[in-house]
């Protein structure tokens, strides 16, 4: 499986309070997001507003899509990614 992101800022999504980015999976383009309370909880988002959202998204990025290519290997797509996934013990040890 070949999975690739695009270097393209997340789009904010204010009804859901997520970030929303594209991987890209053998070519073809997936809708993965983060949380609001996730940013919060593990990169330090002061708020659900967006700036702040965006802010913690750029400071966790490598760990997100970290996660998030987990996520996707493991047969899970769109992928949201909730603050518990966060909390696995097979995150990498640079959050713990």
């Amino acid at each position: 499986m070949d999975i690739h992101y695009r270097n393209e800022p997340p789009q904010f999504d204010g009804a859901n309070l997520q970030m929303h980015f594209i991987a890209e999976v053998d070519g073809e383009p997936l809708d993965c997001a983060i949380t609001a309370e996730a940013l919060e909880d593990h990169f330090g988002a002061q708020s659900a507003l967006e700036g702040p959202l965006r802010e913690a998204f750029q400071r966790g990025q490598t760990l997100i899509r970290a996660v998030c290519t987990r996520a996707i290997e493991q047969g899970a797509g769109p992928v949201v990614l909730h603050s518990g996934r966060f909390r696995s013990p097979d995150v990498p040890d640079v959050l713990h």
